[in-house]
């Protein structure tokens, strides 16, 4: 018995000192208190609870929010750094003055006109004119999309000048040709763009046409061309059918601080073609363009809200220009489409785009005479001042050469 509890005494020993060796293992290990110089020990604060408003310092005082500089503030604009291509506002472009421009496009023109011109003259100045010839003549007018009736016209015109002068010179024949096909422009009528209103209320122009024929683009251009002659403009985007539309028109009046007014995409055109005017008049604008949806002019119902269009922004009062933008390439299926947006809407001027790509410039006459109503305007290229007033003699002049 007493050896049991020898070794049981033992073992408890022996316990003890391993547990004495692990405590003394542990509180080496623990880095040793920092010294204070503040014998007093005080207790952390309560970190604040979602709501509770922040503890400010004693000894600082509270600011206000304009102190502090949070962004949106003008302290905060001025402490917070933006990129420099946000705050620049978009510059506003100069348009290039419209007096004159046909004039210096002329070359162009004449580049993509020449053919007709040449053909004619070359034909003209053969030594016999004969009958053959005469019929190629009218087959290359013909070509050119001058039309049959001015066609005719003009072939019997010059058959008989030819026949009573009896001349082969090839100056002279280039003259009577320039003055034929001058007649046939009519440089009489009136075709200037209408943008005075006679009342105390803008002018308002609607430009119409259906897709493809560069109808959006041709009324920023126009925008241009106005503000470039001192006129100040509202543009009204009616065009809600076609994607992006009002964004593109939108850019094209930002070059040049004209205002878009424009509706949500798929909204009513006329809404938007009145709530333009209805700026316009608000801000003593000098003129409103409308651009409106250029659908298929095979859809009905599509014209009729076209005519709707129209009619509304009439509340406002009488519309002073309708242009119909018609693309020069497409010869006489451009005819029938001005036949029947003249139906429905009365077109007071053409503006004929793509005019530099085509020998066809024989489609301003065409049409001229299947409406009865001017060219104003032309496209010659895809520059943001290549839309040019229409001027008869310049455009005879590229045609034929000098």
């Amino acid at each position: 018995m007493e050896i049991v509890i020898l070794v049981v005494v033992i073992a408890l020993v022996a316990v003890g000192a391993i547990s004495g060796l692990v405590v003394s293992s542990r509180k080496k290990k623990l880095p040793p208190p920092a010294p204070s110089d503040s014998p007093t020990i005080t207790a952390p604060p309560a970190e604040p609870h979602v709501g509770d408003e922040a503890e400010t310092p004693r000894d600082e005082a509270r600011r206000t929010i304009e102190e502090v500089g949070l962004p949106g503030t003008a302290e905060g604009q001025v402490a917070v750094e933006e990129p420099a291509a946000a705050a620049e506002a978009p510059a506003i472009e100069v348009p290039e003055p419209s007096a004159g421009r046909l004039v210096r496009l002329r070359a162009r023109l004449a580049r993509s006109q020449n053919s007709l011109g040449k053909g004619l003259l070359t034909l003209l100045s053969r030594e016999h004119l004969d009958e053959e010839t005469w019929e190629e003549i009218e087959e290359t007018l013909l070509t050119a999309d001058v039309g049959v009736a001015p066609t005719q016209e003009l072939v019997e015109r010059l058959r008989e000048r030819v026949r009573v002068l009896g001349t082969r010179d090839p100056a002279e024949l280039r003259t009577l040709l320039r003055e034929e096909l001058l007649a046939l422009l009519d440089p009489s009528l009136d075709r200037a763009v209408k943008t005075e209103s006679g009342l105390e209320t803008p002018a308002v122009v609607m430009v119409v046409g259906v897709n493809g024929t560069g109808k959006t683009t041709t009324t920023g251009k126009l925008a241009r061309v106005l503000v470039a002659d001192g006129r100040s403009v509202v543009l009204g985007a009616a065009d809600t059918f076609r994607a992006a539309a009002a964004d593109q028109l939108q850019t094209w009046g930002e070059r040049v601080g004209a205002r878009t007014v424009r509706g949500p995409e798929g909204g009513d055109p006329a809404s938007i073609a009145f709530d333009a005017v209805k700026e316009g008049i608000a801000e003593g604008a000098d003129v409103v363009l409308v651009d409106t949806a250029g659908r298929l002019h095979t859809k009905t119902g599509l014209m009729d809200e076209l005519g709707k269009v129209k009619r509304v922004v009439e509340k406002h009062g009488p519309l002073d220009e309708v242009l119909l933008v018609l693309d020069a390439t497409t010869g006489q299926n451009g005819l029938v489409q001005a036949r029947v947006f003249a139906e429905v809407v009365d077109i007071t001027g053409i503006v004929l785009t793509k005019l530099d790509g085509t020998a066809k410039g024989g489609i301003v006459v065409a049409v001229q005479r299947e409406l009865g109503v001017p060219v104003k305007l032309v496209g010659l290229g895809e520059g943001p001042d290549d839309l040019a007033p229409f001027e008869p003699r310049a455009f005879v002049d590229a045609l034929v050469g000098e």
